[in-house]
């Protein structure tokens, strides 16, 4: 069976919403971790918002750690009932995303979930989460879109590893477990 990955970056107050606001902490701790991840998945399964903005941006990136080539050369499945133009490598899941989801988990398919936070909102709602990444900067924003949606159903994780960053990070890795 397949796994869904999320890693995520978010506030101490749970805000995950453009996260322009983590680039002060990134080093090269988290560049690691995120390519450890990147690497280890099968595809990419996103948002139609996040495919968009990634399309835009990675095709043309270049890094010499090779973060941009592994982007651009895995699959992508994009949850969207708009999106026509298939563009970047992707298959859109037109029909119900949480069954064409289940199929691809059934395939032994690992995939990397970005952004995306309708998605993988929708993805805690049906217990499809395997592993998650929270990568905790230490900011409060105090508004904004939160990965937790109010009236979250429970869900019950288990943690794996947690580490702190030279820049006051916490990457706080969770497993899924039953309640």
């Amino acid at each position: 069976m397949g796994k869904i990955v999320v890693p995520m970056y978010i506030t101490l107050d749970g805000v995950m919403e453009k996260p322009a606001w983590s680039a002060p902490y990134w080093n090269e701790e988290v560049e690691n971790f995120q390519n450890t991840l990147l690497h280890a998945c099968d595809s990419l399964l996103l948002g139609r918002v996040t495919y968009e903005e990634f399309a835009e941006y990675w095709p043309t990136a270049k890094d010499e750690q090779g973060f941009a080539e592994r982007m651009n050369s895995l699959p992508k499945f994009v949850a969207s009932q708009t999106l026509e133009t298939s563009e970047w490598n992707a298959t859109f899941l037109k029909g119900d995303v949480v069954e064409e989801v289940k199929k691809l988990k059934q395939n032994d398919h690992n995939m990397l979930v970005y952004g995306s936070a309708m998605l993988v909102q929708t993805l805690l709602d049906h217990d499809l989460v395997d592993e998650l990444h929270l990568i905790i900067c230490p900011l409060v924003l105090g508004e904004g879109k939160r990965l937790f949606k109010e009236g979250q159903a429970q869900k019950k994780f288990s943690l794996g590893i947690s580490k702190d960053t030279a820049t006051g990070v916490v990457i706080s890795s969770y497993v899924a477990a039953e309640i």
